[in-house]
């Protein structure tokens, strides 16, 4: 998705989430889209949970793994 649909589909979720009060799943790996729209993450790896929480606490994870998709 280009960078100026990703935000608008990130806005239409938030408002649709604040408007309606709703709960809803997102199958992500645009982390943008996940720091914006959720309240709890979870990370799956070989279909497990690897380790659920907030984007901030998943951001500052210790694991190899985890921290290899916040390196830029």
């Amino acid at each position: 998705m280009d960078t100026i649909t990703a935000k608008e589909i990130i806005e239409l979720i938030c408002s649709i989430k604040q408007k309606f009060n709703t709960t809803s799943i997102i199958i992500t790996h645009d982390l943008l889209c996940a720091k914006y729209t959720s309240d709890r993450i979870i990370v799956l790896k070989d279909g497990k949970i690897n380790i659920e929480g907030t984007y901030q606490l998943i951001e500052h994870s210790k694991d190899a793994w985890i921290k290899s998709f916040f390196e830029k």
